[in-house]
């Protein structure tokens, strides 16, 4: 019965915020001057407040979590890399999209994670409001945080519809961001040999 009656608080507790978000996203619609009750507006706002739940659901997860729960020992010190991993995510300034590819690399010391585990962690980070640049370094952090490897890589490329929809207008520009830490920061030749696994991707 506590179940139960927590669920339902639960599920109250969601269906009031998604009224909230509906009603403002309602009142957006008439500030541009948009008939909100035309039959394919009617429904919008119920569209865009589930949207931007789902967009934003990143908050709800630890990715401390996410990684601590699939961290095993192992003797393994050799390069782990796990490239190309599709995301998307939402620019802070506009709330418009940029989206892209991340890639990461790490050198264990006596411990490994569950490769599933670095894309989770991945979009656990970008469903939340974001910067490319922060998105990158706090990728790289946890990894450091719960794995404790020799050095972590990460590299971020990614379009930026805030930039190719308003402002410069520029349709083909993307943003390459990195983040070194440890022995990829330290040592050249580590780090070179990283970013030569995944120069066919950011090279264009």
């Amino acid at each position: 019965m506590e179940i139960e009656k927590a669920e339902k608080i639960l599920g109250s507790a969601k269906s009031d915020l998604n009224s909230r978000l509906e009603y403002h996203v309602e009142s957006i619609l008439r500030e541009l001057g948009m008939d909100s009750s035309r039959e394919g507006l009617r429904r919008t706002p119920k569209r865009v407040a589930e949207a931007f739940r789902f967009f934003t659901q990143g908050y709800a997860q630890d990715p401390d979590q996410i990684l601590s729960r699939a961290t095993f020992s192992e003797k393994y010190n050799q390069m782990v890399l796990v490239k190309d991993v599709n995301f998307f995510s939402l620019c802070e300034h506009h709330l418009l999209p940029f989206y892209g590819k991340c890639h990461v690399g790490y050198i264990p010391d006596g411990k490994v994670v569950g490769l599933s585990k670095i894309p989770r962690v991945v979009d656990a980070y970008a469903r939340r409001l974001q910067i490319q640049e922060r998105l990158t370094q706090e990728i790289a952090s946890a990894i450091e945080s719960v794995v404790k490897p020799r050095g972590v890589g990460v590299v971020i490329e990614a379009f930026h519809l805030c930039m190719a929809m308003r402002g410069v207008e520029k349709q083909n520009a993307y943003a390459t961001t990195s983040a070194m830490l440890g022995v990829f920061e330290s040592h050249e030749r580590t780090r070179m040999e990283f970013l030569s696994f995944i120069r066919r991707d950011v090279s264009r």
